[in-house]
């Protein structure tokens, strides 16, 4: 496949930057499964904020969703 192995392909910045967004929208897709479970009915402005955030902040969230009360307490209000 025009002369790259894998690890060459893996490492081009085509490569990260497609993979990279796919994986953050997956995050994003877990962690409103786990807010719309637990905080039920969730409002559309918390949908866009998850929508907009890096996978760190996603990552983030989805640890406070575990102990929080309330969207503020994921938020860090």
């Amino acid at each position: 496949m025009l002369g790259f192995n894998d690890v060459e392909l893996k490492k081009t910045r085509f490569y990260q930057d497609v993979f990279g967004e796919g994986r953050v929208k997956g995050e994003a897709a877990i962690v409103l499964r786990q807010l719309e479970r637990k905080f039920r009915p969730l409002p559309e402005s918390a949908r866009q904020r998850v929508a907009s955030a890096d996978a760190e902040t996603l990552l983030v969230w989805a640890e406070r969703i575990l102990d929080a009360n309330s969207l503020d307490e994921v938020w860090g209000h």
